[in-house]
C-alpha cells in the first residue's frame, strides 16, 4: 500500500514517523530533506497569540498534488510527502511538513525548497492571525512571490 502524497488535517504529525514511512522499502533513497513550519509568536513586527488556517477541501489537495507533479518533473526525486494542518493552532504548533527523498542530497534540497515556495504562494489556504489588537487575515507577501519567480513561475498574488 502506498502512502498518500498529500494530507490536509487538523491533528498534529510525527515528523520521524512520516519520514520513516516515506523511506520505507526504497533502497534507492540516499537523501531526505524536510521542512517543518511552525506558528511563530510574531508576524510583521506584531505579537501573535494564535492562528487559524482554512482551506477549500478537494481544491487544496488537487493544487498540492499538481505542485508535487511539477517537482517530480523538475527534479530527480523518489518520493514526496506534504502535510498541512488547518483549524486553530497555537504558537509553536507545527503547521506544515514537506519531506522529499532522492538518491542524492542536491535534488532533495532543491525540490523541498521549490515545494515550500510553491505552497506559500499557490496553495489555497487562508491564514488568520490572532493578535493583542484583534484578528487579521494574512495577505501574500512580496518576498514569497519573489521566491517563486526564482523557479520561473509568476505568482497571481503580485
Amino acid at each position: 500500500m502506498s502512502m498518500a502524497r498529500v494530507s490536509i488535517q487538523t491533528e498534529d504529525f510525527d515528523v520521524a514517523a512520516e519520514i520513516a514511512a516515506l523511506r520505507a522499502g526504497d533502497g534507492g533513497v540516499g537523501a531526505v530533506c524536510s521542512f517543518i513550519g511552525t506558528v511563530r509568536d510574531r508576524s510583521d513586527g506584531s505579537a501573535v497569540t494564535a492562528m487559524e488556517l482554512e482551506h477549500y477541501p478537494g481544491m487544496t489537495e488537487k493544487a498540492i498534488e499538481h505542485m508535487i507533479d511539477e517537482a517530480l518533473r523538475r527534479f530527480d526525486i523518489r518520493g514526496v510527502r506534504v502535510i498541512h494542518r488547518v483549524g486553530p493552532l497555537k504558537v509553536e504548533d507545527q503547521i506544515v511538513l514537506v519531506a522529499v527523498t532522492s538518491a542524492h542530497r542536491g535534488e532533495s534540497f532543491q525540490a523541498c525548497e521549490f515545494l515550500m515556495d510553491y505552497l506559500k504562494t499557490q496553495a489555497p489556504f487562508w491564514k488568520k492571525e490572532s493578535t493583542p489588537e484583534g484578528e487579521r487575515w494574512v495577505d501574500a507577501r512580496v518576498a514569497d512571490d519573489a521566491a517563486l519567480r526564482r523557479w520561473g513561475i509568476d505568482s497571481a498574488n503580485s
